[in-house]
């Protein structure tokens, strides 16, 4: 297929890209602005690692007069929907309509002109973070006004393609982690041991869904490939659904050989919950089928902290 891809410079962006090409399409990714203009070296990294897997196009944002005209020319079978406002997305301050807004501007003029130049499907990604996505406690609210944005722009988009006779497929991200993250909660265990330091896990009683980014990109690629050409589909791809401290000592057990390293944790006692306890996906991906190895994605995740410093 010929696939244009949005959001290409984020984490799961760059190994989406990077294994829909490994699978034989043909990439269109677009970016704001050139690598060398983003503020951060790590995305600058990943800018310059897409654009060796894809044919970059810097300048466009969605549903701008740029984007609509690469739209009209491309030719394209699948728009790849990937790219969303995140900014301060963790702040209770996180402006969710204008953050939806963005993610859906000129939303029927971006499908009109797609479906005029031959296009029939359409994928986004959401969030386990939606309210009322993946399985959970708590009646499954929206986590937060950044959850809330990409609930309301699944619903745009489901309005939209209906009513413009385009399928929509929607891909449900859980808690994604690898090489090239952003440094949060894995970068930290590696970096702390890598400094020789005992790492801690603070919520240790929450039950999430954590899954190597490799293997959620063969699911990204293999969805959008089998994703049917009317109608909406849903998947909801899962990996290890445990705590948070079983995920911890998972981590640190399986770094702890190919560090050469103690891989120390402290799992704290939880006494504040001001998340929901469970929030999980609900389709178990088999990486097998895929031909994903998990040993492979532990050895990739090792070096990369060891050449990075858990960066």
């Amino acid at each position: 297929m010929r696939i244009l891809l949005t959001g290409a410079s984020s984490f799961t962006g760059l190994w989406f890209a990077r294994e829909l090409a490994r699978a034989g399409h043909e990439v269109v990714a677009t970016f704001r602005r050139p690598a060398s203009d983003y503020p951060d070296a790590l995305r600058r990294e990943r800018v310059r690692l897409a654009s060796e897997a894809c044919r970059p196009v810097h300048g466009p944002s969605f549903g701008d007069d740029a984007f609509l005209r690469l739209i009209a020319e491309g030719g394209f079978d699948l728009l790849a929907h990937h790219a969303a406002e995140v900014t301060s997305y963790k702040s209770p301050d996180f402006d969710a309509a204008a953050a939806t807004q963005a993610n859906t501007r000129n939303l029927p003029a971006v499908l009109a002109a797609f479906r005029a130049a031959g296009g029939r499907r359409v994928l986004l990604t959401g969030s386990v973070f939606e309210g009322g996505e993946g399985a959970g406690s708590q009646g499954l609210p929206h986590f937060s006004p950044y959850g809330l944005s990409k609930a309301l722009t699944a619903q745009v988009f489901q309005f939209h393609c209906a009513r413009a006779g385009l399928a929509l497929g929607k891909f449900v991200i859980p808690n994604p982690f690898g090489p090239w993250e952003e440094p949060r909660f894995t970068a930290y265990l590696a970096r702390s041991w890598l400094a020789g330091e005992t790492a801690a896990c603070s919520s240790p009683a929450y039950v999430r869904d954590n899954i190597h980014v490799s293997l959620l990109a063969r699911a990204y690629a293999r969805f959008a490939a089998e994703l049917p050409a009317e109608g909406f589909t849903r998947l909801n791809p899962s990996g290890y659904v445990e705590s948070q401290g079983a995920f911890t000592l998972r981590f640190a057990a399986e770094l702890r050989g190919r560090l050469g390293l103690p891989c120390a944790v402290e799992l704290k006692r939880q006494v504040e919950f001001p998340e929901p306890r469970v929030r999980i996906n609900t389709d178990p991906v088999d990486g097998g089928a895929l031909g994903w190895s998990e040993a492979a994605a532990w050895d990739e995740l090792a070096d990369y902290y060891r050449r990075s410093g858990g960066r």
